[in-house]
């Protein structure tokens, strides 16, 4: 929340932008900033990797970039108790004390590679039928896109975790409990 930043395209510098008016206009505020979210509708990027593995027998994956995944459950129920946190107050803090911008994601971190793989193996395990073969990491450079993207993405949640007093879990069991729900 407090650490340097270093917007590496438009929509970085837009978010920063708006974080920064809503901090400096005296309002109270809670910004939550969240990395790579994923949710049972619309596309994702694990819904993309069982497709894709279930047609190809090869997979490049980008392997240098780095996240949390991080589901539209966790962000709902997250937002849901600091709200309340904050108009029932929290003990030994006042109200103003919990304005602020918070980094809402799960513990760990991972990179596109690895949060692939996890989704593979995952899938094995139930018994969805692969195509693939084959899956292996590459750089960046490798897999241009039009937008340049951020090799690290990583957001230290301890802020969050301290001022609400919650335990955040890992990025993987919402990561399968996705794929429980959209293979059931």
């Amino acid at each position: 929340e407090s650490a340097p930043t270093g917007p590496v395209n438009y929509y970085g510098y837009s978010k920063l932008a708006g974080e920064r008016l809503i901090a400096n206009s005296g309002c109270a505020h809670l910004v939550f900033c969240t990395s790579w979210v994923y949710g049972t509708q619309g596309n994702n990027f694990a819904k993309t990797m069982m497709r894709l593995a279930q047609e190809k027998e090869e997979l490049s994956i980008v392997g240098d970039q780095v996240g949390v995944p991080t589901g539209a459950d966790l962000i709902a129920d997250v937002t849901a108790h600091a709200i309340r946190s904050y108009l029932q107050g929290m003990p030994g803090m006042a109200r103003e004390d919990l304005s602020g911008i918070y980094h809402l994601v799960p513990d760990g971190e991972t990179s596109w590679f690895e949060y692939a793989s996890l989704v593979f193996g995952q899938l094995r395990k139930k018994g969805v039928p692969l195509a693939l073969k084959q899956a292996h990491a590459v750089a960046t450079e490798q897999y241009p896109t039009p937008a340049k993207r951020p090799l690290n993405s990583r957001l230290c949640n301890q802020k969050i975790k301290d001022v609400f007093a919650l335990h955040l879990p890992g990025w993987e069991p919402g990561v399968c409990r996705l794929l429980d729900e959209i293979v059931a």
